[in-house]
C-alpha cells in the first residue's frame, strides 16, 4: 500500500513514517519538493497513492494566516487526492476544537475538518490532546509580565508524540472511519499542578500561579476543554517515563 505523509519531515511525520513498515511510505514536504500551498509536486507524489496522512502544520498561529494555511493547503490536497483516486484521507486535529470557538488555531482546524468531511473522500480524523513535547512552549506562552506562569486549574492529559504516531499508523492502515476518534495520554492531571511539578523537575524556577482566568493560547478554559469527553484511546507512555527518556532536557 502506498501511503503519502504530508508534513512527513516534521515531529509526527518522521515518527509515523518509521512505523509504517511493509508499506511504500513517501514523506512529503516543501523540502522534498511537495508544497500544498502552491500545489507544487502534489500530482506526482499522489500517483498510485492509496492513503494520505496529513500532519502538516501552519507556520503561523495568527488568526488570518492560520486559517488561510489550513483552507488552502487542505483544499489543494483534497483536490489532488480526488484526481489521483486516493481511497483514504487521514487527518490530525486537537481534542476540544469545538469547545473553544474563539481560539484562532482551533477555528482553523475546524474549517480544515469541514473541508475533509465535504470532500467525498473516505476519511478518518484523529483528535489528540496536547503533546508532551510542547510542555516548555506552553509554559512560556503562559508566562506573564510578572515572570510567573499562569495556568488554569483544569483537566489535562498530555500525550507523547510516539503514541500519536502509533495511533495514526493504526488508523492509516485500517479502513476509513468516516468519523473521528479521540486519543489522550494515559494519565489525567490538574493542569496547574502538572506544570508546577514539571517545571520543578526541569530546574525551572518560575512560579506557577493557579489562575482560573489564565488563557491557553488566547482562550479561557473550562474544566474539560482540553481532554476527551466520552470514549477515547489512551496512550501507553506516561509523562515521567517520557521525561526520563529525554535525558532531563
Amino acid at each position: 500500500m502506498k501511503i503519502v505523509v504530508i508534513g512527513g519531515t516534521g515531529l509526527i511525520g518522521t515518527k509515523l513514517a518509521a512505523l509504517l513498515t511493509g508499506h511504500e511510505v513517501v514523506p512529503a514536504a516543501p523540502s522534498t519538493g511537495v508544497n500544498t500551498i502552491t500545489g507544487e509536486g502534489l500530482a506526482d507524489v499522489l500517483k498510485g497513492a492509496d492513503v494520505v496522512v496529513d500532519v502538516a502544520n501552519s507556520p503561523s498561529f495568527e488568526a488570518g494566516p492560520v486559517m488561510e494555511f489550513f483552507k488552502t493547503s487542505t483544499g489543494n490536497l483534497l483536490q489532488a487526492e480526488d484526481a489521483a483516486g486516493v481511497r483514504h484521507h487521514v487527518g490530525i486535529s486537537i481534542v476540544g476544537t469545538e469547545r473553544l470557538p474563539d481560539n484562532a488555531y482551533f477555528a482553523a482546524k475546524l474549517a480544515q475538518e469541514a473541508l475533509v468531511k465535504a470532500s467525498g473522500i473516505p476519511y478518518s480524523l484523529v483528535h489528540a490532546t496536547q503533546f508532551m513535547e510542547f510542555v516548555a512552549a506552553i509554559a512560556d506562552e503562559g508566562t506573564w509580565d510578572d515572570g510567573k506562569v499562569h495556568i488554569a486549574p483544569v483537566a489535562w492529559a498530555p500525550i507523547a508524540a510516539d503514541d500519536v504516531a502509533a495511533n495514526l499508523a493504526r488508523v492509516a492502515t485500517g479502513e476509513p472511519l468516516n468519523a473521528r476518534i479521540d486519543i489522550a495520554g494515559p494519565d489525567e492531571y490538574r493542569m496547574d499542578e502538572f506544570f508546577r511539578k514539571a517545571l520543578a523537575e526541569r530546574g525551572d524556577t518560575r512560579e506557577v500561579v493557579t489562575d482560573e482566568h489564565a488563557r491557553y493560547f488566547g482562550s479561557e478554559l473550562t474544566e474539560r476543554s482540553l481532554v476527551p469527553i466520552g470514549e477515547a484511546t489512551l496512550g501507553e507512555v506516561h509523562y515521567d517515563e517520557w521525561y526520563a527518556a529525554q535525558g532531563g532536557r
